[in-house]
């Protein structure tokens, strides 16, 4: 059956304009579908902007619209992996556009709708998920592994969770999804090795999903419902899984699996593992503590959302508040949990069937269950309509009267009969579930914060709200900004802001247009200002930044060190003075720097990937700069004597790792080959030349220019240190690291790689490095020599408070300098910290477990570090930082509470710290 023989309802225009508009996309379509139509668009940006980019696509769908849709499921299942990316980002656009389109019209039932999305999902997911294990298996990574094991994904599986487990996925929906792999498939020496493959794939496969781009994006995707996500990797082996849940698994985890399947990947290892964990979910008798246990959970939504007690209609939230969603889900998921060991008929994934067997096995009332029954379905129908408007992952209700007339229009009724209607869904709603859990002892939600009005009046008089047509626009976007604004962490702060991004702004109807059909962007925009006051300074001053992300390369994959030396290279190429190519290099490098910072910030990269990426920024940087500078030099004084000079990288930027606010420790080396001076018109003694060269590097890096400086740079690690010339020759370096470096010195060398300058250099060099490394050393001494140097920094600087992560007992430069060792003494030549710590390990330094305790102390201080240094340029507190700042460190994290990430993270370094108390002790013989 089409669409237009199944209409039963329709949306009114809340914007007749939008509505016509859209009207006039489609002519030819009976007058029931241009309501439909007319009323959607003029009800939702967004959805009028689905129409926009599929007017040829969507006539043909209305004909048939479940073959429509089976026929987008086929090409997904056909596309050839290389153009996955795209095609799910288009088809996901049209899927969001008829099932709205159906479910706004009555055509599809509620059930419907959100088993359309859910199924999309889990193919999305599916065929994401063995295009990324494909690529693992061409490059021979996942150990055993043929094309034939594509198909089960190497014995990996995806479980959906939540709503997407339940087929209950909403509109705007995050999926959330535990990868496991199955490890009975490979052999125990190949267990790393496939770990390390399926931990690849998951994330490719995630951002796959994830990530935004021109096309838009398939699924936000969240991977933290697994086991102890701050330790544990994004795929975990099942037993490793099992033996979590069976000593350590919690009851809001149980409530999870209620609504666990298998969605995508090795579906019959996903079944497996979910028979295996049925002891854990359904507790063989009726498990009545579950009803305290998830009464605190709820007290602790709303003590941390805010969501307690009565509150008036205007931003209230449909999933969490009084009365909402969330209410029901909790009501029936405790109630499944108490009798479901040993019913087994109660064991539903899905909330509306959950209901209908408790009322069948007489564990709540028939009617009870057909009222929230008919509420629930009505209260997720309300929450699709204010998620359609904009595609925002929201379930809060508008907060100004604008707002709930548009919204009155999507539900075809009045203001009035649906605040009254709704309020009195939401208020049975509590009565009903309420007296369940107990009495109403949820605080009080807290004022919002009135807005300064001068600030707010000042808008209309900047240069990008004089049009028109830009206003018109503009007072459309407030109310969400606005709304926006006030869940920031601290609003005021993002206020101004916002301000001063709005002030520089020379016209705003592009800006304002691309803002109201791509919500995504108010978001970028709201959770820079209102978190992390660096980033929001420097969009401020940059308003320009926003053109990369418009143009939808601020969200593309990472392009690598190569890329980004070519890309700087090329820009400064164009500038036709020195001068010119240094402020270049400033602009570019912090547009690239804030790109790193708004990632990081929003969760589509972690701090790990951060620190690599900062470090590729800086050595691009670097590797561009030097020849501009090398000219620039030899303009006057002639090329540079000899097979040139290179500039080593030590510390943090030596093992490709470094935070937001890091300075570069380096090192020039230089081989002037026997030549003893330049031949330019003022020639230097080779000695000289580098000298000066050196230190016109370090003024290119360093000199506050109009566009400020790139990076602070530290040379003190050169030989001899400050006392020695800042560049050396090849031959003195050689010679100096062979016969008179200390102990430091060589520990030094291990985080240490070219960065820039003389490629045939940077190789001799290396190959001193290696040399150096792999010499004997008298294990006794250098331990020793730490052990003392460990004294030397704990009296010369006292850890900033429980947040500093680098300077204490077990925090990263405790960790590093025993690394260092470790690298040392196994002649382990790679820059990482985790591969020297794998080195001592192997070379027996370490026992396994004392090194899973330094690994675990490091990544959880550099978690914390990453997090630091991005939001603030004072010593962490996490009083200070505000809300946004304190999710933002415990997403990073996986932590619950700050409070639990405070001790977790003295706890780990208090563990490492002993760990290397007693390594420095006792003797080593390698």
């Amino acid at each position: 059956m089409n669409f237009a023989s199944r209409i039963t309802r329709s949306p009114r225009p809340f914007d007749p304009d939008r509505g016509a508009e859209a009207r006039a996309l489609f002519p030819g379509q009976p007058p029931e579908v241009m309501q439909v139509i007319a009323g959607t668009a003029g009800c939702a940006p967004y959805l009028k902007t689905l129409m926009e980019k599929e007017r040829d696509w969507l006539p043909e769908a209305l004909d048939d619209p479940e073959g429509a849709i089976q026929a987008l499921f086929q090409a997904a299942r056909d596309c050839p992996h290389d153009q996955l990316p795209t095609h799910l980002r288009q088809s996901k656009r049209r899927i969001a556009l008829l099932t709205a389109l159906c479910d706004l019209a009555g055509v599809w039932p509620l059930e419907e709708v959100t088993g359309t999305l859910t199924r999309f999902a889990d193919l999305a997911s599916d065929v994401a998920l063995k295009a990324c294990i494909a690529a693992e298996i061409k490059r021979n990574k996942l150990p055993g592994a043929t094309e034939d094991d594509i198909a089960t994904a190497g014995g990996m599986v995806s479980l959906a969770m939540g709503k997407m487990g339940a087929y209950e996925l909403n509109y705007s929906s995050d999926i959330d999804l535990i990868c496991l792999f199955d490890e009975t498939r490979f052999d125990p020496s190949d267990y790393h090795d496939a770990r390390a493959s399926f931990v690849r794939a998951t994330r490719k496969m995630s951002g796959m999903l994830n990530d935004l781009t021109a096309d838009g994006y398939v699924f936000r995707t969240d991977l933290r419902l697994r086991p102890d996500p701050s330790v544990t990797p994004v795929c975990m082996a099942m037993a490793a899984a099992e033996t979590y849940y069976e000593s350590l698994g919690r009851t809001w985890e149980r409530a999870a699996y209620i609504k666990a399947r298998p969605s995508a990947g090795d579906l019959t290892a996903g079944e497996g593992f979910l028979k295996t964990l049925r002891p854990f979910i359904w507790r063989k008798h009726l498990d009545f503590a579950a009803i305290q246990d998830a009464h605190d959970m709820r007290l602790r939504i709303r003590e941390h959302k805010g969501t307690g007690g009565q509150r008036a209609l205007p931003g209230h939230n449909m999933k969490l508040g009084r009365g909402g969603i969330r209410e029901i889900e909790f009501f029936t998921q405790t109630r499944q949990l108490i009798a479901g060991g040993r019913d087994p008929d109660l064991r539903l994934r899905g909330t509306v069937e959950g209901l209908s067997a408790l009322a069948a096995k007489g564990w709540i009332p028939e009617d009870v269950a057909a009222t929230l029954t008919t509420h629930y379905r009505y209260h997720r129908e309300v929450e699709h309509r204010v998620q359609m408007i904009n595609d925002a992952q929201t379930h809060l209700l508008p907060q100004s009267p604008e707002g709930f007339e548009r919204l009155a229009c999507f539900m075809d009724t009045s203001v009035d009969a649906f605040q009254t209607d709704l309020r009195a869904r939401l208020e049975e709603v509590h009565d009903l579930t309420e007296g369940f859990f107990a009495p109403d002892t949820s605080p009080k939600t807290k004022p919002v914060p009135e807005f300064d009005a001068q600030i707010l009046q000042r808008w209309a008089t900047y240069p990008a709200l004089r049009s028109e047509r830009a206003m018109s626009i503009f007072k459309r976007l407030r109310p969400e900004l606005l709304s926006r604004l006030h869940r920031a962490a601290k609003p005021e702060e993002a206020l101004l802001a916002l301000d001063g991004f709005l002030s520089g702004l020379p016209a705003g109807v592009q800006l304002f247009s691309l803002l109201d059909a791509n919500p995504q962007l108010i978001d970028l925009l709201i959770d820079i200002a209102g978190t992390s006051p660096a980033l929001a300074a420097h969009l401020s001053r940059n308003a320009g930044v926003f053109d990369a992300v418009i143009g939808g390369g601020f969200f593309a994959d990472w392009p690598g060190h190569d890329s980004l030396r070519a890309e700087l290279t090329e820009r400064m190429d164009a500038e036709p003075d020195y001068e010119g190519k240094l402020d270049t290099a400033r602009r570019w490098a912090k547009e690239w720097h804030f790109r790193i910072g708004v990632h990081h910030l929003r969760g589509l990269i972690d701090a790990a990937r951060a620190g690599a990426e900062y470090a590729d920024l800086a050595q691009a940087v670097l590797g561009a700069l030097w020849p501009v500078v090398v000219d620039n030099f030899a303009a006057k004084h002639g090329d540079p004597p000899g097979r040139g000079a290179m500039a080593l990288g030590m510390g943090s930027v030596g093992a490709g790792r470094i935070n937001s606010a890091s300075d570069l420790d380096l090192i020039v080396i230089y081989d002037a080959d026997g030549v003893e001076s330049s031949d330019g018109r003022r020639p230097l003694a080779a000695r000289t030349y580098y000298a000066r060269l050196t230190q016109a590097m370090v003024t290119a890096v360093t000199a506050l220019m109009s566009e400020g400086r790139l990076y602070e740079i530290d040379m003190r690690l050169r030989p001899s240190g400050t006392q020695g010339p800042v560049a050396v020759s090849l031959p003195a370096f050689t010679d100096y690291q062979l016969t008179e470096a200390w102990t430091w010195e060589h520990l030094a060398l291990t985080r240490a790689r070219g960065v820039a300058g003389s490629d045939t250099v940077a190789d001799e060099v290396e190959q001193v490095r290696i040399r150096v490394l792999g010499l004997p050393h008298d294990a006794a001494k250098v331990l020793a020599d730490v052990s003392e140097m460990r004294g030397r920094i704990a009296a010369a600087k006292a850890p900033a408070g429980p947040w500093d992560a680098k300077i204490g007992p077990g925090r990263l430069q405790d960790i590093e300098l025993l690394a260092q060792a470790g690298a040392l003494l196994t002649h382990h030549t790679g820059p990482t910290i985790h591969g020297a710590l794998a080195s001592a390990v192997t070379g027996g330094l370490l026992s396994e477990a004392e090194g899973d305790t330094l690994i675990r102390a490091y990544d959880l201080c550099w978690q914390v570090q990453m997090v630091s240094k991005l939001l603030t340029d004072k010593p962490l507190d996490a009083d200070s930082i505000g809300e946004g700042g304190r999710k933002m460190l415990l997403r990073e994290t996986g932590f619950d509470t700050v409070d639990a990430l405070e001790t977790a993270m003295g706890d780990a370094s208090q563990a490492a710290a002993t760990v290397i108390d007693t390594v420095l002790d006792r003797p080593f013989g390698g």
